[in-house]
């Protein structure tokens, strides 16, 4: 069977499902290819309007699989050019809702911190273990964890190793929503199909630029903002959207 498993479960939505059960979804090379793979094309199918990304029940990934690189030398790691295949996610135009359950340690957490929405069960396990083994985060763990938490807590974990249940991970800022961990996909879900429901060039302008605007000077930011603001007035969304809301019924969004 495939190690990463694409579905479509709701109108508008893609489920995409790491499927090493085996390993708890480490990280391999293979999968961070096909994840890349995947993520490119539905960032081009106007037929999915949100994506959600998941381990599954049990767990979510637990980080890269150290049988890939651990006789690895500088150079190799190197030429092997990973950063271009997270670069796919990364850029990924689509919304994108993480699912997780158990372990999201290491590459596992970075993985789930490309995502623009994570919603984490209560024992969920959010970790940047990497430390322990010699090394540290290498695919935006040390970068996107400050931004998401601040300098402090992202020290305490990126300098102890130490995990952080769901819980902990919503009271710092580090997912969206914390829930039953029976109830995680189901949410997910759910936060997809309400997503999916908008309209999508409306959804594209205010992803670009949230995460382009938060490393540029507010000012910058702002002028960003007005410009999308600006733009949207010339979607037939925009015209659908303003007209059913004077006649008091639901908008048919085009992504037009």
């Amino acid at each position: 069977m495939s190690e990463v498993v694409l579905e479509y479960p709701a109108e508008g939505v893609a489920l995409v499902k790491l499927n090493r059960p085996e390993v708890k979804n480490a990280l391999n090379l293979a999968v961070r290819q096909q994840l890349a793979d995947y993520f490119r094309v539905l960032g081009g199918d106007e037929t999915v309007r949100c994506i959600v990304l998941t381990g599954g029940p049990e767990f979510f990934a637990a980080g890269a699989d150290l049988k890939d690189m651990a006789d690895k030398g500088a150079i190799e790691m190197m030429l092997r050019n990973i950063h271009l295949l997270w670069q796919a996610i990364a850029q990924c135009p689509k919304p994108i809702v993480a699912a997780v359950n158990g372990y999201a340690w290491g590459g596992g957490c970075e993985l789930a911190m490309h995502a623009d929405v994570i919603i984490a069960g209560e024992n969920a396990s959010f970790c940047q273990p990497e430390i322990k083994v010699g090394i540290m985060p290498g695919a935006g763990g040390t970068q996107r964890l400050t931004r998401a938490v601040g300098k402090f807590q992202a020290m305490r974990m990126i300098l102890t190793g130490k995990p952080v249940s769901g819980r902990e991970a919503f009271a710092m800022g580090l997912c969206s929503e914390v829930v039953p961990d029976g109830e995680v996909q189901a949410a997910a879900l759910k936060m997809a199909t309400t997503i999916a429901a908008m309209p999508p060039v409306a959804v594209a302008q205010i992803k670009e630029v949230i995460l382009a605007g938060q490393d540029i000077p507010l000012e910058a930011a702002i002028m960003l903002e007005r410009k999308a603001f600006q733009l949207l007035f010339d979607t037939l969304d925009q015209k659908e959207g303003m007209k059913a809301f004077f006649e008091k019924r639901k908008p048919v969004y085009q992504g037009r």
